[in-house]
């Protein structure tokens, strides 16, 4: 597996990342099971590994920990911190009170003494950027994290986090974390443009576009299933938007079987092949789907294949809105409209 760069951080890091959102109640609830899952993708090369604490109430980590351990070293591991962890209103977010409170929760979850990438999961339209990044800068200098992350930021998100750091003299974000796939190519126009030029990282996520790029939902096929984790406006089949999704999976299916690999392999492949791109995170629930994302690592898209994709999703088009995760505060009514009277 060939490695790439973390942005300018000197570190090398796998173009498949594990995800492990999908080990612990939320998905595989077989512990023994998800260690072997996390074990066969780091003999097979993935040396990055993602988590958060919110997974499963914090399973995940521990899950990712158990696993981990005695290989610690090998593992460039990733968390983040910043969605509700119960009802107290101060046990979320991106403040100071609460980074360095959960800090100490995910490294005691995750069975280590540092976290190498520490990620704010989204971000915070009530807490001033200075806070969490004063707060992530402290942790790194007292050696419980080695970097930070952002997750979810828009383009004007991540420069207003890049001068502040600047300007307030503190450790700056060093890698994004933003939805990427065929289907879900609006970070083309405006984040990684910004990303390469601030010299960040990106790892992507859902490159099958929560399960559409699968194969699993085809146009002659029942209806998807609906959960908390699969907020129904994405995978309401008789939105406009999402039968237009459909069509476009038939044709990338042909186009995949006709240069003889899966529809899987091609999606992710797609997500690697931006210059833009570090690392595509992979979410396995199962052993075969883990083993169904490997071959990935090594397929390189032709040109033909990679114009014939931008002939059915154009550069920078997102085909449901509703798959896009930042920019909800900003398109809000309220934030676009003059109050009544």
């Amino acid at each position: 597996m060939d490695y790439r760069a973390l942005g300018r951080t000197g570190v090398k890091v796998s173009p498949l990342c594990l995800g492990t959102m999908m080990f612990g109640p939320w998905g595989n609830q077989d512990v023994d099971d998800s260690i072997r899952i996390i074990h066969t993708a780091l003999d097979a090369g993935i040396n990055f590994v993602d988590t958060a604490d919110v997974y499963s109430g914090g399973v995940s980590e521990e899950i990712t920990g158990k696993a981990l351990a005695g290989r610690r070293d090998e593992v460039v591991l990733a968390t983040k911190f910043f969605m509700p962890m119960d009802e107290n209103p101060n046990h979320r977010g991106g403040s100071r009170r609460w980074i360095i409170q959960e800090v100490e929760n995910s490294l005691r979850r995750l069975g280590t003494d540092y976290i190498d990438l520490y990620q704010v999961h989204r971000p915070s339209p009530d807490t001033d950027i200075e806070e969490t990044l004063g707060a992530l800068s402290d942790l790194v200098h007292q050696g419980k994290i080695r970097y930070l992350g952002s997750s979810s930021f828009s383009g004007s998100q991540i420069v207003e986090a890049q001068w502040a750091a600047r300007d307030r003299n503190l450790e700056r974000f060093v890698t994004e974390q933003p939805p990427y796939s065929i289907l879900v190519r609006g970070i083309e126009e405006d984040v990684l443009p910004t990303t390469q030029r601030h010299g960040m990282g990106t790892l992507t996520y859902s490159p099958l576009s929560g399960g559409w790029l699968s194969g699993k939902w085809r146009k002659d096929g029942a209806s998807a299933p609906t959960s908390s984790a699969r907020p129904s406006a994405r995978f309401d089949m008789s939105s406009p938007a999402n039968q237009r999704k459909l069509d476009i999976v038939e044709e990338l299916a042909l186009l995949a079987e006709a240069n003889g690999m899966t529809l899987i392999e091609m999606s992710i492949a797609f997500a690697i092949t931006h210059p833009g791109v570090t690392s595509a995170i992979v979410g396995p629930r199962t052993m075969e789907q883990l083993e169904s994302y490997l071959p990935a690592a090594d397929i390189t898209l032709s040109t033909e294949i990679l114009d014939r994709i931008d002939e059915l999703v154009a550069p920078g088009v997102t085909v449901n809105p509703d798959d896009n995760s930042y920019g909800a505060h900003e398109l809000t009514p309220t934030a676009r409209r003059r109050a009544d009277g």
